[in-house]
């Protein structure tokens, strides 16, 4: 079982392979899903919602994903792992780097992620050169969720389409080392996917992406609200293994996300 590493997904990118992703938050998910051939586990503050029942991320603290990233990481031998910098831990480049630092060596995270663009740029290119890989995210931003007014669809005008590629051009000439685009349209994802050179995995952003990512919760079905870009694939089936196997397949064969679960 070879280790996934940031090389394997750029390759992976490049030979356009698609590249499977879910989130983690404990040690039994984490040994089926690398057992099940998830690629990449992304241990989200989104667990501030569906393991705290929170409304938002933002009462997530760096204590809770040093906790459960290694939880992940205890248990994952094949998947790479990214875990989320919570909300307020990055609002300059020195507090960045300390965070980055501490949470990489507490919790034994492959890569940290990082919500925004133009704005955190500084701390992105302080963390990367310092060796930590950076994971970006733009679009819908969940710790930027009130001044966005909500969970609704981003870059939806023109303009605000070529801002987000300014802002995912700005990101990899930072040092990012892959980007995740959550809840913009397909064709923008798609135009941002093939502009850039790291791997873009989308979350309602369409089958153009260079990979998927979605809460496991919700492809389990356990998740109250429903989201238009989710699929519940342990819906006719008898086991946990077998909604993720084929969620890992229809992702590699690109029938999901289908047309219905994106957004024009």
């Amino acid at each position: 079982m070879q280790k996934i590493t940031i090389k394997t997904l750029k390759k992976m990118k490049s030979t356009k392979e698609k590249i499977a992703c879910l989130t983690s938050y404990d040690g039994s998910f984490a040994k089926i899903q690398d057992e099940t051939g998830v690629d990449v586990l992304l241990v989200g503050d989104s667990l501030g919602m569906v393991l705290h029942g929170d409304e938002t991320t933002l009462n997530v603290t760096m204590n809770n994903m040093i906790y459960h990233t290694r939880l992940v990481t205890n248990n994952c031998h094949r998947a790479l792992v990214i875990s989320d910098m919570p909300y307020k831990s990055y609002t300059s480049p020195a507090q960045a780097l300390e965070n980055a630092r501490r949470l990489a060596r507490e919790s034994n995270t492959d890569m940290v992620k990082m919500e925004g663009g133009k704005e955190i740029s500084e701390a992105v290119a302080s963390i990367t050169q310092d060796g930590i890989p950076v994971c970006g995210h733009l679009g819908l931003m969940p710790q930027s969720i009130h001044k966005l007014g909500g969970y609704r669809v981003q870059a939806k005008t023109e303009s605000e389409a070529n801002k987000l590629k300014e802002d995912a051009i700005l990101l990899q000439v930072s040092g990012a080392d892959c980007l995740v685009l959550e809840c913009v349209p397909a064709k923008v994802a798609a135009d941002i996917s093939s502009l850039l050179d790291i791997p873009v995995i989308g979350i309602g952003a369409g089958v153009g992406c260079d990979g998927q990512v979605l809460v496991v919760y919700d492809i389990l079905g356990l998740s109250e609200q429903k989201f238009k870009f989710s699929k519940n694939f342990l819906s006719g089936r008898d086991s946990i293994s077998d909604a993720i196997k084929a969620y890992v397949a229809a992702v590699k064969n690109n029938s999901f996300p289908s047309l219905s679960h994106s957004y024009e």
